[in-house]
């Protein structure tokens, strides 16, 4: 399958965030839940968000490690499973993940943790589930934290450079993402090419900012005279 740049960064970007979504809010609600527990917080916090600080090709190394004949779990994955992940879409889908998973994490637990404790309690005395508080009661209280996590970490995937560059390689057709194509461009002093990849990611990442003020602004409040 060879695709352009921006149909792969697409595919990659929506890739990576459809399984964030999922994953995110489970590890959300975990570390929302940690917070009586000072050190059980800080040892969560220090592992779901520390791609946020560390070197992306830091990352894209350690999941190289992992995911390569190198490891028990790279060595499962490629010989009893059959699936060769280094170097392919998927690859960068995985970096996409990794990378874009915290921006995801972070408003959507913060909203989870505002969720009035009374009213769960009063769910709870009525006779509903965990399962369906959580689906039916902190679920809709949180959509606008959500929109947001989707927002920034589609934002993040479809940035991303450092990471998907030692896990995918930079392999035009295959796994060449915008981001990979205009450093490819540049290097090679196509210049007009480099600036029409730029203006792209920068024009997407001025909508999808924007689309973030919208969500987290505060309603006006009106006063009546």
């Amino acid at each position: 399958m060879t695709l352009s740049p921006v149909s792969l960064s697409l595919l990659v970007s929506l890739t990576s965030t459809i399984v964030v979504v999922p994953f995110g809010i489970l590890l959300a609600w975990v570390l929302s839940r940690s917070g009586t527990r000072p050190s059980v917080r800080i040892l969560a916090e220090s592992l779901l968000l520390a791609p946020i600080v560390m070197p992306p090709t830091v990352l894209g190394y350690s999941l190289l490690l992992l995911l390569g004949n190198g490891s028990a779990i790279g060595r499962w994955v490629n010989g009893t499973l059959g699936i060769h992940l280094i170097f392919t879409w998927q690859a960068a889908a995985i970096a996409a993940f990794v990378m874009s998973l915290p921006l995801f994490i972070r408003p959507v637990a913060a909203s989870f943790e505002e969720v009035d404790t009374e009213m769960i309690e009063s769910a709870r005395t009525m006779g509903s589930s965990e399962l369906n508080i959580f689906i039916k009661l902190i679920i809709p209280m949180s959509l606008k934290a959500i929109s947001v996590g989707v927002t920034l970490a589609f934002a993040r995937a479809l940035g991303e450079f450092g990471a998907t560059m030692m896990i995918a390689g930079n392999i035009e057709g295959k796994t060449q993402t915008l981001p990979l194509a205009l450093y490819s461009a540049a290097e090679s002093g196509n210049d007009s090419q480099a600036r029409s990849f730029a203006i792209s990611l920068a024009v997407v990442a001025f909508i999808l900012t924007g689309l973030v003020s919208m969500l987290t602004r505060r309603p006006e409040r009106r006063y009546k005279s």
